[in-house]
């Protein structure tokens, strides 16, 4: 059975309407909060830590701020916004009463949540372009990176959203899932700083191969190892994007 029809764009572009209204309101809080993360840890421990792998701290992290707050917006747009919508506003009621599928609203959504990350990303880079801290031309994959990334984290954050009773659940899935993500990842540290155990569990992280591929496009430092952590983001969204899809129908039918 097709999981959904290309009609799922319907979705997506009835979001987007809806964000090119109010995306002055919301545009100064996802641009300001890296801006701040990347100054005070950068520029504020960085005068401690010092030099990691050869290159100033601030110069260290700005590819894991990319990285993470293009989960982060990806993320939140599958869980509190998905659910607002579905819940409160029963946008996704409105919508399957028309001849598109819950498996078109479900992929609109996880595109959208992409859409996202893209933007975030986007951004994120050109102020870390700024701050001179992008390296080589390679940096134009981040972008696109950020898309794909968005797909991986809007499908794992819709499967969640899938079972979610209450909003309130989310406090869970943030605190116990993203949050330790963006500490364990190779954001701020090397992998290689935490202990063993913490570094196995740290590659089972969804986050790690994308801060991995950020970081070398980043720095230009591209090599043919680095398929693996492109395979895994694959991997990853080959596996939770159906699974999103087909659990969302079974709540959307109840």
């Amino acid at each position: 059975m097709k999981l959904f029809s290309r009609r799922f764009i319907r979705v997506w572009q009835r979001n987007m309407d809806v964000f090119s209204r109010i995306w002055h309101t919301e545009a100064p809080g996802f641009a300001a909060e890296p801006i701040i993360i990347l100054l005070a840890m950068g520029v504020g421990l960085g005068a401690y830590v010092g030099m990691v792998d050869g290159q100033k701290y601030i110069a260290y992290i700005a590819p894991g701020i990319v990285a993470s707050y293009a989960m982060f917006s990806a993320t939140f747009e599958c869980t509190y916004g998905s659910f607002v919508r579905m819940e409160y506003q029963k946008t996704f009621d409105a919508i399957i009463a028309t001849p598109l599928s819950v498996g078109d609203v479900v992929a609109g959504e996880i595109f959208w949540g992409a859409t996202r990350a893209f933007m975030t990303g986007t951004t994120i880079l050109i102020i870390a372009a700024a701050f001179q801290l992008v390296h080589s031309p390679w940096a134009l994959l981040i972008p696109p990176l950020s898309f794909l990334e968005g797909i991986m984290f809007s499908s794992i954050a819709m499967l969640f959203t899938a079972f979610a009773p209450t909003i309130y659940i989310y406090n869970y899935y943030y605190t116990l899932f993203v949050t330790p993500m963006f500490f364990f990842s190779g954001v701020f540290f090397p992998l290689s700083s935490f202990p063993e155990m913490v570094q196995r569990l740290s590659w089972v992280a969804p986050l790690t191969p994308v801060t991995t591929l950020t970081r070398a496009l980043f720095n230009g430092e591209v090599q043919p190892d680095l398929l693996w952590a492109f395979g895994l983001i694959v991997g990853i969204t080959a596996l939770f994007f159906p699974l999103a899809l087909r659990t969302m129908r079974r709540r959307l039918a109840v």
